[in-house]
């Protein structure tokens, strides 16, 4: 690799000594790849000898086939893949200077008409060609398949010229993020920005990161969520508010998770859980059809269906359906702790029956539910931010959308009591105490907002990276995350 670096390095020496600049910004594409091929697809050979008009394209080289007085070279754009022919009849100095100087990974310019070669593939005869960014680093020598899965997440500039089906996953996100942002404005939301930076780590319990403001010697924590803000604007008089931004959770790295990470979150006033359970159908619906084409399809070599209804049962059924009970069994504490020590299930004797439940429901049950399920009636004891269920108090109207193993999509009817909001607070309070790195602080301002008044509401959170994975049949999280965290280089 060096020799061939040094080599190059060199190649950049003899440009400039040839009056050549090796990294030009004054070389203009006339086309993209995709619009000259769309153009002359059909035409003939003969055809295209008629055709006087010259294009010019900017990209780079991919392959190079030399055989004296003539070179083929693919060249790539951000639309495809187009040859060029160059000879040395048409190009004279140009030809020599690519004959001394190009290598496969420079980024070149090539003017030149359409013309068909001897085996029928549509290319452009050059009359001109320039180096535009000479390569010093070569390219992996079979530069249509970088195969090594560390190199790829670390070196993803590399992935992308490499592997062509890498931008595909990452053009795929972004029109899924703008199917979303459609969809939710033309329903009535309003798109905002809430802090990045808090005083609080609240909005979800898990494990922040720190960081600190030098000026007003003040500790910060980057944001685990921007939920107490965004309902702070219910407050206001924003009915219908959405943010798509990242979250920040000092906790574990997998295939499903990364410490920063993209969401999705919106408010609605006079909603409830199970209206935001239509709204994420209809979603998630018109994304297939917008992304897939069809809203059956295969993840992971299994079928998929995101035809609606989706299937809705409680915490409570898909527990006592994984362990055989009633689901009266599920209310006696001593028994929820005896099911877990019977299936070798680690749990804290100081948990209650409701952190208890959840615990074996992600153990026993999250991997199983493959087809869309809104998971619902949450133990309050898991809840500090949902509304309490009118007809059994120790549950919540909330629910949790699994599909194909993993949650999706986390809403609730909200709490706008004040008072029993403070409370939950205080009982957060207890648990940090207890050693709960994950429990929520006391946000007095927050309680205050809604003592001013919160407006009947629900809202819900969409891990967009996740999202993307399913759309885009990728196994991992850091497929679908342009540069996942990473330990660094020894």
């Amino acid at each position: 690799m060096e020799e061939q670096v040094e080599q190059r390095r060199k190649k950049v020496s003899r440009l400039r000594e040839r009056g050549k600049n090796p990294y030009a910004n004054d070389f203009c594409p006339s086309h993209l790849v995709s619009e000259i091929q769309a153009a002359h697809q059909g035409q003939s050979a003969q055809e295209l000898e008629a055709v006087t008009h010259s294009y010019r394209i900017a990209g780079r080289i991919m392959a190079l086939r030399s055989f004296g007085k003539a070179a083929f070279v693919k060249i790539a754009d951000r639309s495809g893949l187009l040859q060029a022919y160059l000879s040395q009849d048409r190009l004279g100095e140009d030809y020599q200077i690519f004959r001394e100087c190009a290598d496969v990974g420079d980024i070149v310019g090539v003017e030149g008409p359409p013309m068909r070669t001897r085996t029928g593939e549509l290319s452009l005869n050059a009359s001109r060609f320039r180096i535009l960014t000479k390569n010093i680093r070569p390219l992996p020598e079979k530069w249509h398949g970088l195969a090594d899965v560390e190199i790829r997440y670390r070196q993803r500039y590399l992935d992308l010229v490499a592997n062509p089906e890498v931008a595909q996953t990452f053009r795929m996100r972004a029109r899924l993020v703008a199917g979303i942002r459609r969809f939710l404005d033309q329903r009535g939301f309003l798109e905002v920005e809430t802090p990045m930076m808090h005083t609080l780590a609240g909005g979800a319990t898990a494990r922040p990161f720190v960081t600190h403001h030098n000026a007003l010697d003040l500790d910060l924590y980057l944001r685990v969520a921007p939920e107490l803000f965004l309902k702070r604007l219910l407050v206001g008089g924003l009915e219908r508010v959405y943010e798509i931004n990242r979250n920040f959770r000092n906790e574990g790295i997998s295939t499903q998770h990364n410490p920063e990470f993209t969401m999705l979150e919106f408010y609605q006033a006079y909603a409830t859980y199970r209206d935001l359970m239509e709204l994420t159908e209809e979603m998630f619906g018109l994304l297939a059809d917008e992304l897939k084409g069809a809203r059956r399809f295969l993840y992971q070599g299994r079928e998929l269906s995101l035809e609606t209804p989706f299937r809705r049962a409680s915490v409570h059924e898909l527990v006592a359906e994984a362990f055989s009970l009633d689901v009266a069994a599920l209310d006696d504490h001593s028994r929820l702790q005896a099911l877990a020590r019977e299936h070798g299930i680690s749990v804290d004797p100081a948990w209650g029956p409701g952190r208890l439940l959840m615990t074996l429901f992600e153990e026993r049950v999250e991997k199983t539910l493959w087809q869309p399920t809104f998971v619902c009636d949450f133990p309050l004891e898991v809840s500090p931010l949902s509304r309490r269920k009118e007809e059994r108090p120790t549950l919540v109207d909330r629910f949790e959308l699994y599909v194909a193993g993993r949650e999706l999509c986390n809403a609730f009817s909200e709490l706008n009591d004040p008072d029993d909001q403070r409370a939950r607070f205080v009982e957060q309070m207890r648990q940090k105490a207890r050693g709960d790195e994950e429990a929520m602080p006391h946000d007095e301002d927050y309680i205050r907002a809604l003592e001013v008044g919160m407006p009947p509401a629900a809202g819900e959170g969409i891990g967009i990276d996740r999202l993307v994975m399913l759309f885009a049949d990728a196994p991992s999280i850091r497929d679908v995350i342009l540069f996942p965290l990473l330990r660094p280089e020894s």
